[in-house]
């Protein structure tokens, strides 16, 4: 029997995720959270096999809690199970230590399929997402000799929770000249013009995670 924890704050999803999973005879949902820091909770007292998380909910949404799951829990595999396709969203959650990710419009069988290979500690990613996955990895290959420095990457972290030069030059204890030296170096590296593009370029290049703003 696989226990499975079902973690979405749509209790309507929840609901037909459950009905679902039902069908099989070896599975078994023994509880169900409504945001990451529930299911973080329910994991400690129930103790399942698999967790199907969602990744944007209120209070902790998915990808932080995989990531405290995976840490206190390391035996519990999670099953990201998500209406977003978006790159950022699906390399974070896949870096945060979950073992595969699916979308909401997946078939029935392929989520069952999913929790049976999980159990196996095997991965599993949406057939949609798997093109996007194998270019980043080709990408980050052909990146390596255009790699930000650490400062830069700093200072580009800063940019992207909004801070402005002379905000950032306090912080890390520098002048805004410099601030502003990195910031040409690291538009030139990145090929881009504006703070924008640098922080999108980088966040699909994977130099930024979306769990770092």
């Amino acid at each position: 029997m696989i226990s499975i924890l079902l973690v979405d704050d749509h209790a309507l999803v929840r609901e037909g995720t459950h009905a679902l999973l039902q069908q099989d005879p070896n599975l078994q949902v023994v509880g169900e959270a409504r945001d990451g820091q529930q299911a973080i909770d329910l994991c400690d007292t129930l103790t399942p096999d698999i967790a199907i998380m969602d990744v944007n909910m209120p209070n902790m949404g998915g990808i932080e809690a995989t990531r405290q799951i995976k840490k206190l829990y390391p035996r519990i595999a999670v099953l990201g199970l998500s209406a977003h396709d978006d790159e950022a969203f699906v390399m974070a959650l896949l870096e945060a230590g979950a073992a595969g990710y699916l979308l909401k419009d997946a078939p029935g069988q392929d989520l069952i399929d999913a929790i049976y290979a999980a159990k196996r500690g095997e991965s599993v990613i949406a057939p949609q997402l798997t093109q996007m996955i194998l270019k980043r990895v080709r990408q980050g290959s052909e990146q390596k000799t255009e790699a930000l420095t650490e400062r830069e990457r700093e200072v580009l972290l800063l940019a992207a929770r909004g801070f402005s030069n002379k905000e950032i030059a306090k912080k890390l204890e520098i002048s805004p000249k410099t601030v502003e030296v990195h910031l040409s170096a690291l538009f030139e590296k990145l090929e881009v013009a504006s703070r924008t593009e640098a922080v999108i370029r980088s966040m699909k290049r994977g130099i930024i995670q979306l769990s770092e703003l």
